[in-house]
């Protein structure tokens, strides 16, 4: 099994920056997918980024330029650097993960679907 806890959210004026964190622990798998998604209020969870244990990422298209997804994996964590933050960037944001060689290939679809671990959401609210 895999946990997740994602932090660093919080509240930011337009055009700010914010990290989010997420440290996953548990077991280890060498072929995996990793991923931000976001809810907002009364809409559908949307994958924001996400990137394989190969280092591939994928952005939505409202979010490239401005968002960068990484990895450490010496501490397994993944982050994702958001700069010139939004107000329709405010959002519940939920890390996740998916393993195996079919992760890894639907991994740029952004599916939630495709992820079988999930963390608790961190809310990042933009004014």
């Amino acid at each position: 099994d895999v946990q997740l806890v994602e932090s660093g959210g919080g509240s930011v004026q337009a055009g700010g920056s914010l990290t989010l964190s997420c440290a996953a622990s548990g077991h280890t798998y060498s072929n995996y997918c990793m991923g931000w998604f976001r809810q907002a209020s009364g809409k559908e969870r949307e994958g924001v980024a996400t990137i394989t244990s190969g280092g591939n990422t994928s952005y939505a298209d409202s979010v490239k330029g401005r968002f960068t997804i990484s990895l450490d994996n010496s501490k397994r964590t993944m982050f994702l650097q958001m700069n010139g933050l939004r107000p329709d960037d405010t959002a519940m944001y939920y890390c996740a993960a998916g393993h195996g060689t079919i992760a890894t290939l639907t991994c740029r679809l952004r599916r939630s679907v495709d992820f079988g671990y999930w963390g608790q959401g961190t809310q990042v609210t933009v004014s």
